[in-house]
């Protein structure tokens, strides 16, 4: 017999068996649909996870900072330091994608308008690449300016307002509280004086060296915060940081910026070990975030295994009501399979005919799974996104359906052994005689 004799024939016996047939079916669904959905739901939680780490943590990104100690590589001195030779050799090393240097140069007061006094951490960057690393811009977009400045939102506010502080040294009503005298302040496009202050041991002002800037851009609100959590924070060029630098060595100020770091982004966070391992070789110090994804894959595969494992159970329920249920066809056609012997079937064909039998009850029952399964998850993304107001939708991939179709189909095929085993050993002269 061939594939098609054994297909047409199955297919016959589930149609006059219908009202089994779909009961089967159901059981092989919703188990087939219950991995389906762990699957998915394994899926959607690691792509946000990941999502989410990649946006806090920075996996694809690499800081690299000097490494002292005189030590050699492979045999040959290594100059020490971020020296201009390794920047570009990182730089076109295979998945890096970016490689830009940041430093915190210092922390100064500002005023703006003669009215609002603050403070900004300043550190230097390449304002250009800003965008390359993550940060979205509110106002604005960077300049090649050397006094050009990018504020984050949280510089925005807690500026301290000059004239409420004359008006209540003078006897006026500005509340009771301190509080009132901090204010928000729009500072895009204004002319900040960035204010040095350099001072001897006992606390004396020295000197005081004063830097124009301009707002060319203010960061965008980080999502879910109100604004002002945080630090005030400014990027500026590397030529406005060299004087605010040498400002600050003139003035007799014994403290130093900090070292330069190197900030590398990677193409993709699978190759961040590869790389980190490439720039240890130029004796430098690296750092990443890369091993959290580790500790991360190893939890989510736990919670695939717990919801594959619900699935496999409901799979193995379904395969025992489909055991009884092909058990019950066996005895049922006693008759049916003694006259195929007679006819001269063979051990093989028969039991070829209840597993094919089996298996089209397990394609029928993972195809219906699949619709099952995606009303399931059509379900859940809209209780997510009008009770839980989340934006992070359940989503199938691709590769899940046929592997929810491949355990349904094994199901059948291994639900139908015992019944095909039995329904061959039927004796043909018994089984007539009988009925």
């Amino acid at each position: 017999m061939r594939l098609q004799d054994y297909i047409s024939l199955g297919w016959d016996q589930l149609k006059r068996r219908m009202v089994v047939t779909l009961l089967c079916a159901m059981g092989i669904a919703i188990g087939s649909a219950a991995i389906i959905v762990a699957l998915a739901f394994g899926e959607s939680i690691t792509h946000y996870a990941k999502v989410q780490m990649n946006s806090f943590l920075k996996m694809d990104e690499i800081h690299v900072s000097a490494n002292g100690g005189g030590r050699s590589v492979e045999g040959s001195s290594v100059q020490e330091g971020l020296t201009a030779p390794k920047i570009e050799l990182i730089r076109n090393l295979p998945h890096v994608r970016s490689a830009a240097l940041f430093r915190t140069i210092d922390y100064l007061s500002f005023r703006v308008d003669d009215t609002k006094q603050g403070g900004l951490r300043l550190v230097q960057a390449d304002l250009d690449k800003l965008a390359e690393y993550g940060f979205e811009f509110g106002q604005g977009s960077p300049s090649a300016q050397d006094n050009a400045i990018v504020i984050n939102y949280a510089a925005t506010f807690d500026l301290f307002d000059t004239r409420l502080a004359q008006l209540q040294a003078q006897g006026g009503d500005v509340g009771n509280s301190r509080d009132r005298l901090r204010v928000s302040y729009p500072l895009y496009q204004k002319r900040l004086i960035l204010t040095q202050t350099i001072a001897d041991a006992n606390g004396i002002v020295k000197k005081t060296n004063e830097y124009p800037v301009r707002v060319v851009a203010v960061l965008k609100k980080p999502e879910g915060t109100v604004g002002y959590e945080g630090e005030s924070i400014g990027y500026i060029s590397e030529g406005l940081a060299e004087r605010i630098m040498e400002g600050a060595k003139a003035g007799g100020d014994g403290r130093t910026a900090q070292e330069p770091e190197l900030v590398i982004k990677v193409d993709q966070p699978s190759n961040v070990a590869g790389v980190e391992s490439l720039i240890r070789k130029l004796n430098l110090r690296t750092q990443s975030n890369i091993h959290y994804e580790k500790e991360t894959n190893d939890q989510f595969r736990i919670i695939r295994f717990i919801f594959g494992g619900a699935g496999a159970f409901i799979l193995f329920v379904a395969s025992i009501s489909i055991v009884v249920a092909m058990t019950m066809s066996t005895y049922q056609r006693r008759r049916q399979i003694g006259i195929m012997k007679v006819l001269g079937a063979n051990l093989k064909q028969i039991r070829n005919m209840f597993i094919v039998e089996s298996a089209l009850l397990g394609v029928v029952g993972g195809l219906a799974g699949i619709l099952f399964s995606y009303w399931v998850i059509w379900a859940i993304n809209i209780v997510l996104q009008r009770f839980a107001e989340s934006d992070e939708i359940l989503f199938i991939s691709l590769w899940i359906l046929p592997v929810g179709l491949l355990f349904a189909l094994l199901t059948g095929v291994a639900s139908g052994i015992y019944p095909a085993v039995k329904a061959s050993r039927t004796d043909a002269l018994t089984a007539i005689k009988r009925d």
